[in-house]
């Protein structure tokens, strides 16, 4: 699970923000900050992935001193600005600075997790893989600015963000096989949709199949293809 610590002052917008972090499969809150210093203390007391982090907080320092705090101390953790700052010098110095995304107050919800699931995604793979190829790393990098006007379409009952869900803890399995039953266990899609998907991807050639033999029936097994990640740019 990620560990997420949300620093915001505004008690309502903490708990915006807290109900939507919840609605987000694999995300665990690691606390609540509604000072500079409070977010310091939790992070001393344990480990944080990911901060949500307000720049206008109360007191001497801001969101933009904690997180140029966290660079200066090369701490591996990741920062996503949620703000009502909207001046472009504030963004520019935030990106500068490698925060992972930059959301400006007020938001849409399906903007907060297009954020959240867009990081899971990058450090699933970077965790699980010690190497990369170029295709993978342009759909993890570039997906939206590679994403063409005109998606090819999908077999009739399939969607996008169904498809986008199974290749995300495809992902997660790095160079290990795994079975329909596997990615079932970790989603609520079902068994029967989760084959038609992955057909669907062994017929573009993302996953390869094996037919395992064992005890009792046979099950198919299967493992992502990473020399051809890339033609699921134009489906998802």
């Amino acid at each position: 699970m990620i560990k997420v610590l949300i620093v915001e002052d505004d008690p309502m917008v903490a708990k915006f923000n807290q109900t939507y972090l919840e609605d987000i499969k694999g995300f665990d809150l690691a606390g609540i900050s509604n000072s500079i210093e409070d977010a310091k203390e939790k992070m001393r007391d344990q480990k944080v992935d990911l901060i949500l982090l307000d720049v206008y907080m109360p007191g001497e320092q801001t969101g933009m001193d904690l997180l140029r705090q966290i660079r200066k101390e090369q701490q591996e953790t990741d920062v996503i600005l949620i703000t009502a700052a909207s001046e472009v010098d504030n963004i520019q110095t935030a990106l500068r600075m490698g925060v992972v995304d930059y959301l400006i107050k007020p938001f849409e919800f399906e903007r907060f997790k297009k954020a959240l699931t867009s990081y899971r995604q990058k450090k699933q793979v970077l965790q699980n893989q010690a190497i990369i190829n170029q295709s993978e790393l342009d759909l993890l990098l570039l997906k939206d600015v590679l994403e063409p006007d005109n998606k090819d379409p999908l077999p009739k009952g399939l969607t996008s963000s169904t498809l986008s869900s199974i290749f995300e803890e495809i992902l997660s399995f790095g160079e290990e096989s795994f079975s329909t039953d596997d990615i079932a266990e970790v989603t609520t899609i079902s068994r029967v949709s989760i084959r038609k998907y992955l057909k669907f991807l062994k017929d573009i050639g993302v996953v390869d199949e094996a037919l395992i033999y064992g005890i009792g029936r046979p099950v198919y097994q299967y493992t992502f293809n990473k020399l051809n990640s890339s033609r699921l740019q134009n489906y998802l």
